[in-house]
């Protein structure tokens, strides 16, 4: 067994293998020889700590990823997620590689998201808006902002200190960017991101104009809730999985026709259409797969084998 800490991960990563690796994983998901298992929602000791585990194989991979949540974590110094992954050796049925990924799962996260803005927010997309100021809010903007020409990113948070915090990082990562109250930088977005662990919908349907790409990503729980329900009514709905995303993504809100719900990488491949129209409004719901992990792992192995020879 090998392994791979954090503190080595996150000097492996970058947004290109994140991008590289989360494109082959959407693809994967929607290959006969990939499989992606039930999630696992569990807790601690303690109901408020909560872990996911996620597994799957595709033809040439298999494993798991333990994601963790402590909320109280901050008040240690420490991080609220925290994530490994887990690599069989599949001739042995051995554990090949473990490979702690907290920041790696940020990058992995926000690289999806990006994939998808990629093929179906519009061309001339600068303008974003983003409900959240967490780490993960951050590594979404960076993300997004290197598929489309953002020029101004739109913050919308409940706390306003934490807000500015944010703002101000992002102006230090190269970003222009302001508070904005959720109506006003719904109606002026062409890219909503959520990013947050809402249990109700974030705005209104209503205030999303035509042309609009939005992407959830915090649903990832039976419960969540960020984006209103009667978005999807006229939108184009995608994610990365409509089985696993119609229990605990943000499609399990979605009561119509399940054959309206489209897997990223059907349209990666060139069997499912991407934007068609420029004011026609996309939806990709983010609810995260296995494989996802299981691409990245595989890219940091050899970004780690190529450093250690």
């Amino acid at each position: 067994m090998k392994f791979i800490s954090e503190e080595q991960s996150s000097a492996l990563i970058t947004h290109e293998l994140a991008y590289a690796a989360a494109r082959e994983a959407l693809v994967a998901a929607v290959e006969e020889t990939s499989t992606v298992f039930p999630a696992v929602i569990a807790h601690g000791s303690q109901a408020h700590n909560r872990f996911t585990v996620k597994s799957g194989a595709s033809a040439d991979l298999a494993g798991l990823k333990v994601g963790s949540f402590w909320p109280g974590n901050p008040a240690r110094g420490l991080p609220r997620h925290n994530s490994i992954t887990l690599l069989f050796d599949q001739d042995e049925g051995r554990i090949a590689w473990v490979i702690e990924s907290g920041t790696v799962n940020a990058y992995r996260t926000a690289a999806v998201d990006a994939v998808a803005a990629d093929r179906l927010a519009r061309a001339d997309a600068s303008t974003l808006t983003l409900f959240g100021a967490g780490n993960q809010a951050f590594y979404e903007c960076l993300a997004v902002s290197r598929v489309r020409p953002i020029r101004q990113v739109l913050v919308v948070a409940r706390d306003p200190a934490k807000a500015q915090a944010f703002i101000a990082k992002l102006r230090d990562a190269g970003l222009t960017a302001s508070a904005c109250a959720a109506q006003e930088a719904c109606q002026r977005a062409d890219i909503i991101v959520t990013a947050t662990p809402a249990r109700a919908p974030l705005f209104d349907a209503e205030w999303v104009r035509p042309g609009t790409h939005v992407a959830g990503m915090g649903s990832d729980a039976a419960g969540k809730q960020e984006l209103p329900s009667a978005l999807f009514e006229t939108a184009s709905l995608y994610c990365d999985l409509p089985e696993q995303a119609r229990v605990i993504g943000e499609f399990q809100h979605f009561g119509g026709d399940p054959g309206r719900l489209t897997a990223l990488g059907a349209v990666l491949t060139g069997k499912a259409p991407a934007r068609t129209s420029e004011s026609q409004i996309t939806v990709f719901d983010s609810s995260g797969i296995a494989l996802q992990d299981l691409y990245t792992a595989r890219h940091l192995i050899a970004a780690f084998q190529a450093r250690n020879p």
